[in-house]
C-alpha cells in the first residue's frame, strides 16, 4: 500500500514545473538537418525515433510498459504509450499549457529536470518539438488524471489552445503527426522494416518493455495489417542470440552483466562464435554509438586485461613465439555495451561517439568482474576462449605479411595501379568515380563507354572471396581484393585496428558497384559489399560506395525505344508502343553496347546510383552473417520473402 500513495506522489510531481523551455524553434524549419541530420530517407525515420524516445524516456523512469506504433495509410505516424501523460497544466514561466510548451519549445522536456528523469534517450534532447516543427499536421492527446486533453498544429504553430475533450479511464500520450512534404521532398513514405528494425532493437535495450508496430498501407496473407510485437525478459543476452543466430557459437552460453558501477548502468552481454569477424555495437542511453566511445575503449580494455591474465595464468601461451595483441582476444566476438549517463557527451563526426571518462573506467570494471566470474565457473569454455585467441595471433602473424604485401602494391607506397585499372585523367578525388565491375567482357564494355576524364573501371574476376567465412590473411591474399585496395589507395590499417583506412588517401570518392541484373550479379553485388561492410565499413559511413542499376529490358517499336529497369515498366512501355512491341532482356552488361550503358547506367545525368548506408549497424550485421554465412535455411527463408529480388539496404 506504501509503495502505491508513494507512486501517486511522484507522479504528481511530475507537473507543469518540471517542464523547462531551454530556447526557440526559429531555426528548426531553416536549417533541419542540423536537428535531425538530414531531410532524406534517414532524417525522415528519425521523427519516428525522437516521438518514440520520448515513451521510451517514460519506461526507463518507470512509469511505463506499453508503446505502440502505427504507419497509417495516409503515410502519417501514430505513437501511443501508457506513461504518465505530458502534463497539461498551466506553466508559470511561458503562460501557456506544459503541453503547448513541450510541443512547440525546442529542448523543452522533463528530461531536463533531473527530479523527472534520471537518464533520457533521443539524440540530445531535441524532442518532439523538433518532429511538431517539421510536421505539416501534428495531434497530441493526452490521457491524464481521468480526462482527456488535446492540442492540434500546423507546421508547428497551434491552432488552438489545450482543450478537455472527454474523461478516460486511461494514462499516456498519444501522437500523430504527417512529415510536411515541404521539407521532405524526396520522400514522405514510412519503410516498415527500418521501423521495424529499430523497435526491435529498443525493446532487446529495455527489457520488459513490449513495443508493437502495425503497418495500416498493407496487409498479410489471412487479410489483416502487417503487424509486429516486441519483447524481451533477458535483454542484451536475447539481442546477442538473435544476431548471432546465423553463426555457430564455440561456447556454451551468453556471458552477460547488469549493474551499476561508479553510480553508472551498465549491461553488457557478449558470446564468441567460430567466424573470424569482431561484431561490437554499443549504446548509450538506447543511442547506437557507431562511433565507439569511452564506454567501447572501457569494454575492450577490461576484456583484454581478465582474458590474457587468465591465459598466463593457464599456461596455455608458453608455448607462443609472438606476443598476443588486443584483435587476438576478440576475433569471433560479438557484444553488446549498454550504459545509461545521465549527461553523455558526445563527439565525432556524427555526434555519436561518448566521450565521459568516467565510463571507460566503469565498463572496464564491469566487464573485467564478468568475465573473471564465468572463466572460474566454466572453465571448459574458458580453455576453448584461449584456445581460439591463440590460432586467431597465429593467423594476425600471417594476415601481417600478406597486409605488407597490399602495402607495398598500394600507390601511397610507390607501387603501381593493378594492370587491369583504366584510370581517369583527372586528379582530384572529389571528382573521380571508379566502376567495379563483373568480368572482363562487361568491362571492357565499360572502358569504351565511359567519360575518360573522371570514369576509372576496374574488372573484377568472376566471384570475390567470400570475406564472411575466410582468415584475414586470406582475405589480404586475394588478387582481386588486393586489385580493389591498390586501386582505391586507401592504406590498410596497423595490427593494432587492421581495419582502419587512411581515407585521406582515397582516389576516387564514388565507388561504384556494376554487376549484372540478374541473380549471379546481384550475389557478386553482395559479396563486394561484405567486403566492404567487414573491411572498409569506413568507405560506407563516409557516403563514398554506391551500387549501379543497369535496365533488365529494351523495349522498342518502330523508330520509338526505351528502357525498363522491372516487370512493371516493360508492360507499361509495351502498352503505350500499342502492345506489339519488340522486348529485349539484358542478361548481363555485356550485352549492351558501349553507347547504351553510358546512356542508361554511367551517365551522370540519366543513371541511377543507389547510395549504401547502413541505417542500423546490428541489423545489417546480422543480415550480412545470414546471407554470406554457413547457416542455409535462415538465408532461404530470407530469399522466398524478398523475393524476386532481393535489395538490401545495409
Amino acid at each position: 500500500m506504501s509503495d502505491e500513495k508513494k507512486d501517486e506522489k511522484e507522479i504528481k510531481v511530475y507537473g507543469a514545473d518540471s517542464i523547462q523551455a531551454l530556447e526557440g524553434m526559429e531555426h528548426v524549419r531553416m536549417r533541419p538537418s542540423m536537428y535531425i541530420g538530414d531531410v532524406g530517407v534517414r532524417g525522415l525515420h528519425h521523427l519516428v525515433y525522437e516521438v518514440v524516445d520520448n515513451s521510451i524516456d517514460e519506461a526507463m523512469a518507470g512509469y511505463c510498459d506499453t508503446i505502440d506504433v502505427w504507419i497509417n495509410e495516409d503515410n502519417s505516424v501514430t505513437v501511443k504509450d501508457n506513461g504518465r501523460g505530458i502534463p497539461v497544466d498551466m506553466h508559470k514561466k511561458e503562460g501557456v499549457s506544459a503541453l503547448e510548451v513541450v510541443m512547440t519549445k525546442i529542448g523543452a522536456g522533463g528530461k531536463f529536470d533531473k527530479d523527472s528523469y534520471k537518464v533520457s534517450g533521443g539524440l540530445h534532447g531535441v524532442g518532439v518539438s523538433v518532429v511538431n516543427a517539421l510536421s505539416g499536421s501534428l495531434k497530441a492527446t493526452v490521457h491524464r488524471d481521468g480526462k482527456m486533453w488535446e492540442q492540434e498544429y500546423e507546421r508547428g504553430k497551434t491552432l488552438y489552445p489545450v482543450k478537455s475533450v472527454g474523461e478516460t479511464d486511461y494514462r499516456g500520450t498519444v501522437v500523430t503527426f504527417k512529415p510536411d512534404h515541404e521539407i521532405f521532398k524526396e520522400s514522405q513514405v514510412y519503410n516498415y522494416e527500418t521501423l521495424a528494425n529499430r523497435l526491435r532493437e529498443l525493446s532487446f535495450l529495455n527489457k520488459g518493455l513490449t513495443i508493437s508496430i502495425t503497418d495500416k498501407r498493407n496487409k498479410d496473407e489471412k487479410g489483416e495489417f502487417v503487424h509486429e510485437t516486441f519483447h524481451s525478459e533477458e535483454g542484451l543476452k536475447e539481442f546477442i542470440r538473435y544476431l548471432d543466430g546465423n553463426r555457430e557459437p564455440l561456447i556454451s552460453e551468453v556471458i552477460s552483466m547488469e549493474g551499476e558501477k561508479n553510480d553508472i548502468p551498465v549491461e553488457v552481454a557478449m558470446v564468441y562464435n567460430t567466424s573470424f569477424n569482431e561484431n561490437l555495437h554499443s549504446y548509450v542511453n538506447n543511442i547506437n554509438t557507431h562511433e565507439g566511445g569511452t564506454h567501447l575503449s572501457g569494454f575492450r580494455r577490461g576484456l583484454t586485461t581478465m582474458l590474457k591474465r587468465y591465459a598466463d595464468n593457464s599456461g596455455m601461451l608458453d608455448k607462443l613465439k609472438f606476443d598476443i595483441s588486443g584483435d587476438d582476444f576478440r576475433e569471433g566476438l560479438t557484444a553488446i555495451v549498454s550504459v545509461k549517463v545521465a549527461e553523455p557527451q558526445f563527439e565525432g563526426q556524427t555526434k555519436t561517439k561518448l566521450g565521459n571518462r568516467e565510463v571507460s573506467s566503469a565498463v572496464s570494471q564491469a566487464v573485467s568482474e564478468m568475465l573473471e566470474n564465468y572463466l572460474e565457473e566454466h572453465p571448459s569454455d574458458a580453455k576453448i576462449i584461449v584456445q581460439k585467441v591463440i590460432l586467431a595471433a597465429q593467423a594476425r602473424h600471417a594476415a601481417r605479411k600478406a597486409r605488407e604485401m597490399v602495402q607495398r602494391k598500394t600507390v601511397m607506397s610507390g607501387g603501381g595501379l593493378p594492370g587491369k585499372l583504366s584510370d581517369c585523367s583527372e586528379q582530384d578525388p572529389e571528382k573521380c568515380e571508379v566502376f567495379l565491375v563483373e568480368g572482363d567482357s562487361a568491362g571492357g564494355t565499360a572502358k569504351q563507354g565511359r567519360d575518360r576524364k573522371f570514369q576509372a573501371i576496374l574488372p573484377l574476376r568472376g566471384k570475390i572471396l567470400n570475406v564472411e567465412k575466410a582468415m584475414q590473411h586470406k582475405v589480404f591474399e586475394n588478387e582481386e581484393i588486393r586489385n580493389i585496395f591498390t586501386a582505391l589507395g586507401v592504406t590498410i590499417g596497423t595490427e593494432e585496428d587492421s581495419k582502419a583506412l587512411n581515407l585521406e588517401k582515397l582516389r576516387y570518392h564514388k565507388i561504384v558497384i556494376m554487376c549484372d541484373a540478374d541473380v549471379d550479379g546481384s550475389h557478386i553485388a553482395t559479396l563486394i559489399l561484405t567486403f566492404f561492410f567487414r573491411y572498409m565499413k569506413d568507405l560506407i559511413e563516409a557516403g563514398h560506395v554506391y551500387i549501379a542499376t543497369p535496365p533488365l529490358y529494351l523495349v522498342k517499336k518502330g523508330n520509338k525505344k526505351a528502357y525498363a529497369w522491372n516487370d512493371k515498366e516493360r508492360d507499361e512501355l509495351n502498352e503505350s508502343y500499342g502492345g506489339s512491341a519488340t522486348i529485349q532482356r539484358y542478361k548481363g552488361l555485356g550485352e549492351m553496347n558501349a553507347e547504351q550503358l553510358w546512356v542508361t547506367t554511367m551517365k551522370p545525368e540519366n543513371r541511377t546510383l543507389r547510395q549504401v548506408t547502413i541505417d542500423n549497424g546490428t541489423e545489417a550485421d546480422r543480415v550480412f552473417s545470414m546471407l554470406m554465412g554457413d547457416e542455409v535455411p535462415p538465408r532461404r527463408e530470407f530469399i522466398e520473402k524478398n523475393a524476386v529480388y532481393a535489395n538490401i539496404d545495409a
